[in-house]
């Protein structure tokens, strides 16, 4: 079980992290799609999200301080979700379609990153874990 733990892990926290890198790299792109969302200085607000969510990927990928990195996923997904992917505002039925899809998405990350605050710490195989049985 601790093996499957780690590995959903991994899966979850690197969708995070390469979703946190591709803000930092593609910032200029993704600037011009939140001010079209109306997101006010949208460079900074790519910029602080991917950072937010880059962390928080670690965080549960390497069981370092994971309840922050949860909360980190779920402060970005709280905000970002009803803000970018608004499908009820779509102008059409294909922006709408995938608006929905990236909203409905969004919700299921967040539920997940609410369940990794049902798991005990240390997590197996984490930084937190090693810590604690070096100053034990």
């Amino acid at each position: 079980m601790d093996d499957l733990f780690l590995l959903g892990r991994v899966i979850f926290g690197g969708f995070f992290v390469y979703s946190g890198a591709h803000h930092l790299v593609a910032t200029s792109m993704m600037a011009q799609y939140a001010a079209a969302k109306g997101v006010p200085m949208p460079e900074v607000a790519v910029i602080v999200s991917g950072l937010l969510v880059l962390a928080g990927g670690l965080a549960v990928i390497f069981g370092f301080q994971p309840y922050i990195g949860a909360a980190c996923i779920a402060l970005f997904l709280i905000v970002v979700t009803p803000t970018i992917h608004n499908f009820w505002a779509a102008p059409d039925a294909a922006t709408r379609i995938g608006d929905l899809t990236n909203f409905t998405k969004n919700v299921a990350l967040f539920g997940g990153s609410l369940a990794l605050f049902g798991v005990p710490r240390p997590w197996p195989y984490s930084i937190d874990r090693r810590i604690r049985a070096i100053g034990a």
